[in-house]
C-alpha cells in the first residue's frame, strides 16, 4: 500500500481527532491538510506504525494551534460553541458518539489543550497511556494525572438522569410548540428552573451576548428571539454531532439555526442555538420541492 492509501485509510480518525480538540470543521480540515503535509516529508512508506505517527502529529498540531487560538476565542463576540458536524459513528461505540455532543464539547473547553488531548486520546479513543506519553511528549504518570483531573472536571458537569431519546423528542416538541404558539407557561413546562441557554451569532446573527440563566428568562429570551424568525421557517430533525438537532430553514432551503439541548429529570436543562452563519456550512440545506 503506498503512503497516500496509508493516510487515506487513516484519515477518518485523524479528523475525528481534530474536531474533537478544536471544535471547529474546517480548522479540523485544516489539521488534517498538514498532517499529511508532513507524513509526505517524513517518507511514510518507511514509518514503523502510521496510526501512531499520524495521531501524534495531528494531536500536537492541534495543541498547539489550541494555544495560539485562545485569545481569539477570548475575544469571540458572545458565547463561543463549536460548529456542527454531520460525522458519523459506530454504533456500538458509545463514548465515541458522545465525545460529538455539544454539551460534551463545551465541556472540553473548561480543559486546557493538554489535558484535553490525554483525555480525548484515553477516553475516546483508547490509546494506552504508554502510547498518549509519546504523542504529547509527556511521562506516563504525567499524563494518568492529567486524565484523572480532566475526568473529574467533565463528570461534574454532565447532566444526570437524562430521559430517553423518544422522551427528549417528546419533550423538544412541547419546546417547539410553546415557541410558535408564543404559550410562555408552556414554555416553563419543560424548562428547568435552573436551565441555562447559550447563542451563538458571532456578532453576525441576532444572539445574546451572555449565557442566560433561570427559566423565566430562557423562556422569555426564547420568544423574543422569535421575533427574529424569518417568514416560513421550517424545523427538521437531523442528527447532527452523534445527536438529534433542531435544524430551523429558511423557506428557500438554508439553514439559519441549529438547536441543541440538555436534559435532566424530564426537562431541558440546557438550551445551544447555533446562529453564526459561518458555523453552519455543514449543516445540509433542505431539498426544496
Amino acid at each position: 500500500m503506498d503512503s497516500l492509501a496509508v493516510f487515506n485509510q487513516h484519515r477518518p480518525l485523524l479528523f475525528s481527532i481534530a474536531y474533537r480538540m478544536l471544535g471547529t470543521v474546517a480548522d479540523a480540515e485544516d489539521m488534517v491538510q498538514e498532517t499529511f503535509v508532513r507524513w509526505q516529508s517524513a517518507a511514510g512508506d518507511e514509518i514503523q506504525n502510521p496510526k501512531a505517527y499520524l495521531s501524534a502529529v495531528v494531536t500536537r498540531l492541534c495543541i498547539d494551534y489550541l494555544r495560539l487560538a485562545q485569545t481569539q476565542r477570548e475575544d469571540y463576540l458572545g458565547p463561543w460553541l463549536p460548529e456542527p458536524v454531520a460525522e458519523e459513528t459506530p454504533a456500538d461505540h458509545a463514548a465515541l458518539a458522545e465525545s460529538l455532543s455539544i454539551a460534551f464539547l463545551k465541556l472540553l473547553e473548561t480543559l486546557s489543550p493538554i489535558e484535553r488531548a490525554v483525555f480525548l486520546l484515553r477516553e475516546v479513543f483508547d490509546y494506552e497511556y504508554a502510547e498518549i506519553a509519546r504523542m504529547v511528549d509527556a511521562s506516563e504518570v504525567n499524563c494518568r494525572q492529567l486524565v484523572s483531573r480532566a475526568r473529574h472536571k467533565v463528570r461534574t458537569g454532565r447532566p444526570r438522569f437524562a430521559p430517553s431519546p423518544a422522551e427528549q423528542e417528546q419533550i423538544v416538541l412541547q419546546f417547539v410548540q410553546a415557541c410558535v404558539t408564543g404559550d410562555l407557561d408552556g414554555l416553563l413546562n419543560v424548562l428547568a428552573e435552573d436551565v441555562t441557554a447559550w447563542s451563538d451569532g458571532g456578532g453576525k446573527a441576532s444572539a445574546a451576548r451572555l449565557p442566560i440563566y433561570g427559566a423565566q428568562k430562557v423562556a422569555r429570551f426564547v420568544l423574543g428571539l422569535m421575533k427574529h424568525w424569518p417568514e416560513g421557517m421550517v424545523p427538521r430533525w437531523l442528527k447532527l454531532n452523534g445527536q438529534l438537532s433542531l435544524v430551523l430553514y429558511r423557506a428557500n432551503g438554508q439553514p439559519f439555526d441549529v438547536l441543541w439541548f440538555d436534559f435532566a429529570e424530564g426537562r431541558i436543562q440546557g438550551l445551544y442555538s447555533i446562529l453564526n452563519p459561518d458555523k453552519l456550512r455543514a449543516v445540509p440545506p433542505l431539498a426544496i420541492s
